[in-house]
């Protein structure tokens, strides 16, 4: 078997000798070509020439949430297609690992790496849905270029979440729970709308759900990590169904109490729920709409603001070594 490893040289939880050690294990199965990452949107440039090779059988992504997503953008450039396209491999190294976790790999790199050899070994694989979020047509968006995610995306507040974090690393913070729960509450001091949400959910066929704050969209449970606690927003939310929707009409304090309250205590049989809640399960197609500019995020990646974003649930995307 040919495989390329892509490695992120900035993942936090690895170091070039863990990274040197992993690349020679990996080594010991297959011919294997591994590449360093040297840009932003150098991981996707990889996985689009893997997708066009004709000889890569596997594409190993050693890295955090944000690595992963950029080769899946890369190898499904023109769409999925399981019979052509290398598989995914994951060999996680950032610091929460949505996505490898979801799958059922370890949080360590190594004994990730022991997991995918014995995958290999044994001819163990899944195929997984994933989500394509692209600019709404006959808005302003309509431009903005589509995009895969495989865990999660939102709009509004948690990704304006995302949008802070990603600033205080850009000053040198290290991207720890920490930061993350410091940021969450800057938001919500700052959250202009969070009593009267402008966010719109339409879908075919259904009456619009309104005046949401929060719109987290799930592609797998759990949606994340707090340290090694797993949060369940739509406990429901699988890689085998389409997408899930958790909405929040209200951020008042009692209400962020309530909801931050159920969701650190979610369970994959009950989330968070209440008056001002909005769950919706496997969805295929769906837009949200908001009346003034909101962020957008994709798999922990801060995206700019937009208007308006159409969601698609593509099961049965991509092949996963698990």
């Amino acid at each position: 078997m040919r495989a390329l490893l892509v490695v992120n040289p900035a993942a936090t939880t690895t170091s070039a000798r863990t990274r040197d050690v992993l690349i020679h294990a990996l080594a010991s199965e297959m011919k294997l070509e591994a590449v360093t990452t040297e840009y932003r949107g150098h991981a996707r440039d990889l996985g689009r020439q893997a997708a066009e090779s004709k000889d890569i059988e596997l594409v190993v992504a050693l890295g955090g949430d944000g690595t992963v997503n950029e080769v899946v953008n890369g190898l499904l450039h023109a769409g999925p297609d399981l019979d052509r396209l290398p598989g995914l491999a994951v060999v996680p190294g950032g610091s929460t690992n949505v996505f490898a976790r979801a799958l059922g790999l370890q949080n360590h790199p190594v004994e990730a790496t022991g997991q995918l050899l014995d995958a290999l070994r044994e001819g163990r694989q899944r195929t997984v849905g994933l989500g394509l979020a692209a600019g709404t047509p006959g808005t302003e968006d309509e431009a903005v270029p589509s995009r895969w995610f495989t865990f999660s995306a939102g709009l509004g507040f948690d990704a304006g979440v995302v949008g802070r974090v990603e600033q205080q690393r850009e000053r040198g913070k290290r991207s720890t729970h920490a930061l993350y729960v410091r940021q969450v509450v800057r938001q919500f001091l700052g959250e202009p709308d969070r009593r009267h949400g402008t966010i719109t959910l339409e879908r075919p066929g259904e009456d619009p759900v309104t005046d949401l704050v929060v719109s987290i969209v799930s592609n797998t449970s759990p949606w994340s990590f707090l340290g090694n606690r797993p949060l369940y927003p739509t406990p429901q939310a699988s890689f085998d169904t389409g997408l899930d929707v958790l909405g929040l009409k209200k951020l008042s304090t009692p209400a962020v109490a309530r909801y931050g309250g159920q969701l650190l205590a979610s369970t994959p049989e009950r989330g968070p729920r209440g008056k001002n809640a909005v769950t919706l399960h496997d969805l295929t197609d769906f837009t949200l709409h908001s009346k003034v500019p909101l962020p957008l995020q994709m798999d922990g990646d801060h995206l700019g603001l937009r208007t308006s974003v159409t969601f698609t649930g593509v099961r049965r995307a991509l092949r996963v070594i698990v």
